[in-house]
């Protein structure tokens, strides 16, 4: 008898994984606008990422035969998860400091920014370089995202009218698209769940560095639900969840096509802001967002890089 979903290839697989990732963190995106204004980002991460650890370590020792799970103990060249960890921690940093200054819609533009970047930091770590049609793509999804981010306002493109928030998030995403061919040249042939959990770790362990005074003087008993709801959302789906189905994805298809599926963040961002109540954004922005999508379509049906 065949297993389900026998006739998905390892590299339709990664497909899915970050088509799942977009949605992961769309949601992220307009759960933390809502808990953003009541706690200090470095606060929030740390406790997010606690318990992210924690989920994950569950899977991990879950899967992980009984006779191996002593080679968890005992990661090798520490220093890659270090790196790792410091890149992915600055960014989730960044994304919850521009969220208290800047719209989900918006901050989820610059989002797409991050696999033109991942394209260029592909061929600078692993000489990874991306066929015309690839860029193509990447470049009509900036636009779009560029479009966006300016909110369909000529005069504002023009001027370069983009906010705090923007720019400071625009910093993180940068480490991100760093990050993902990074995971291919640091992997060693760890199982992705245990290079996870070790990712998972540093990242914690730089988050709690920065915020270790602003941990300390959160009045925790005294938050309102929506963070709590932020924290478990997050733990679960956006930290233990996105960094699995990432490192999963990169393992199987070209680092600039998995980041290309954020190109689907601003439409989701746009329709959950929507049908929570928050507001429909105007159709120029709109268009924007779905001119990004276009550039996401014109990625997948190439042929591999």
């Amino acid at each position: 008898m065949k297993p389900k979903f026998a006739f998905l290839t390892e590299r339709h697989r990664g497909h899915l994984a970050m088509a799942l990732f977009s949605l992961l963190i769309a949601g992220s995106f307009s759960i933390g606008s809502r808990a953003a204004p009541f706690i200090e980002s470095g606060a929030l991460n740390s406790i997010r990422f606690f318990f992210a650890v924690l989920v994950m370590a569950g899977a991990t020792l879950a899967v992980f035969p009984k006779e191996k799970r002593g080679l968890l103990m005992k990661p090798t060249a520490v220093w890659r998860f270090a790196i790792l960890g410091a890149l992915m921690g600055f960014y989730f940093i960044s994304m919850f400091i521009g969220l208290r200054v800047t719209d989900p819609v918006s901050l989820g533009a610059v989002f797409t920014l991050m696999p033109l970047m991942s394209a260029g930091f592909a061929f600078l770590f692993l000489r990874q370089s991306a066929k015309p049609v690839v860029l193509l793509g990447l470049l009509i999804a900036g636009v779009g995202a560029i479009w966006v981010i300016f909110r369909g306002d000529l005069d504002a493109l023009l001027r370069f009218d983009v906010s705090k928030g923007e720019v400071i998030y625009f910093s993180g995403c940068a480490a991100h698209a760093a990050y993902a061919p990074l995971v291919r040249k640091f992997n060693r042939g760890e199982p992705v769940t245990a290079f996870t959990l070790w990712t998972l770790i540093a990242t914690w362990i730089c988050i709690m560095i920065y915020g270790a005074t602003e941990i300390g003087e959160t009045d925790w008993a005294a938050l309102p639900s929506i963070v709590w709801i932020t924290i478990a959302y997050l733990a679960v789906f956006t930290t233990a969840g996105t960094f699995f189905l990432l490192q999963y994805a990169t393992m199987r298809i070209p680092a600039a096509k998995a980041i290309a599926y954020g190109y689907l963040t601003p439409s989701y961002i746009i329709l959950l802001e929507g049908l929570s109540g928050a507001g429909w954004v105007s159709p120029l922005v709109i268009t924007g967002a779905l001119i990004t999508v276009l550039g996401l379509v014109i990625l997948i049906r190439s042929s591999d890089v």
